[in-house]
């Protein structure tokens, strides 16, 4: 007979860890059971995380940098036959506005005048 001591059979999971696999579950058409067993995790695990998370308790660390691209935006198209009159108004309006790039492709623009509660809730929207 051979006994193991000190060997603990728990894994330990970090915060990281849990908020991914937490985010697969709200991809379309994921499943509780698909996720536990790929992750080798327990479904009642993944309800007290999930659970901990949505009392606040398990969170994302500080949100980091994001990378930053900043591009000329092009001119529209102008119709054909129609005389080109640049706007002043236009131009500085398309100059302040802000522009954030998502890695996935997705743009979302802002006006420059937006309330920063407002942006706090779109960025805290985005992050998920």
């Amino acid at each position: 007979m051979e006994i193991i001591t000190g060997v603990e059979r728990r894994r330990r999971w970090r915060d990281e860890e849990k908020l991914q696999i937490l985010a697969e579950l709200g991809e379309p058409g994921a499943r509780f059971n698909d996720v536990a067993r790929r992750h080798d995790v327990s479904r009642g695990l993944l309800w007290q995380w999930r659970d901990a998370q949505r009392r606040g308790k398990l969170v994302a660390e500080a949100p980091g940098f994001v990378p930053l691209r900043i591009v000329p935006e092009l001119p529209a198209p102008e119709p054909q036959g129609s005389v080109a009159a640049a706007s002043v108004d236009a131009e500085s309006e398309a100059d302040s506005r802000i522009e954030i790039v998502l890695p996935d492709g997705t743009a979302v623009r802002f006006a420059e005048g937006i309330s920063a509660a407002v942006l706090r809730r779109v960025l805290a929207a985005l992050r998920g």
